[in-house]
C-alpha cells in the first residue's frame, strides 16, 4: 500500500496571530552574491563591485546592495514554511535601510505579526508582518513591514 504524503502548506490567513514573531536561519554575505546581484540588476555601483574605490570610500570597504538584503531576507521568511502555497500576493513594502552589510556578515530576519484585515472579496486576507534584518552583531540594518494577501482556510 501506497503511503501519501501531502505536500506541505503554509499557514492560513485565520492562523496569523498578531504578536507571534518568527526568526529565520542565518545567511552569510559573500562576493559572489554581490557580483551575481550586480548582475542581474545591472546595479554596478562601485560601492558594491569597486574593492579599491570603497578603500578610500566614507564605508572602507564595499557594502551590500540594500535589495540584496532585503531579497535574502524575504526569501529567509519563504524558508520558514509559512507562506508555502497559501499566499496569494505580495502587496507592500516600506523599508528603512538603517546599517550597512559588507561582505562576511551574516543576517538573519525577524518578522513580528502586526496586523491582520480580512479580504474575503479577494479570497483571503492581509497580513502585516513587521520585519527586522539583524547582522551577527546583534545591529539592525533594515526595518520595516511586508503587507501579504494570504489565503483563508477552505
Amino acid at each position: 500500500m501506497k503511503e501519501t504524503l501531502e505536500s506541505p502548506r503554509g499557514l492560513y490567513f485565520d492562523e496569523f496571530v498578531v504578536g507571534t514573531t518568527l526568526r529565520t536561519r542565518g545567511r552569510t554575505i559573500t562576493e559572489s552574491d554581490l557580483v551575481a546581484f550586480a548582475g542581474l540588476t545591472g546595479d554596478y555601483n562601485p560601492m558594491h563591485t569597486d574593492a579599491e574605490y570603497c578603500e578610500g570610500s566614507f564605508m572602507g570597504q564595499r557594502v551590500a546592495h540594500g535589495m540584496l538584503t532585503l531579497s535574502y531576507a524575504v526569501g529567509q521568511a519563504y524558508q520558514l514554511g509559512i507562506l508555502e502555497r497559501t499566499v496569494l500576493g505580495f502587496r507592500g513594502l516600506e523599508m528603512k535601510f538603517s546599517a550597512p552589510v559588507f561582505i562576511g556578515d551574516t543576517i538573519h530576519a525577524e518578522l513580528k505579526v502586526a496586523e491582520t484585515r480580512p479580504a474575503r472579496r479577494l479570497g483571503g486576507g492581509v497580513v502585516v508582518l513587521e520585519m527586522r534584518v539583524i547582522k551577527q552583531d546583534g545591529s539592525i540594518a533594515q526595518k520595516g513591514s511586508l503587507s501579504l494577501l494570504m489565503m483563508s482556510r477552505p
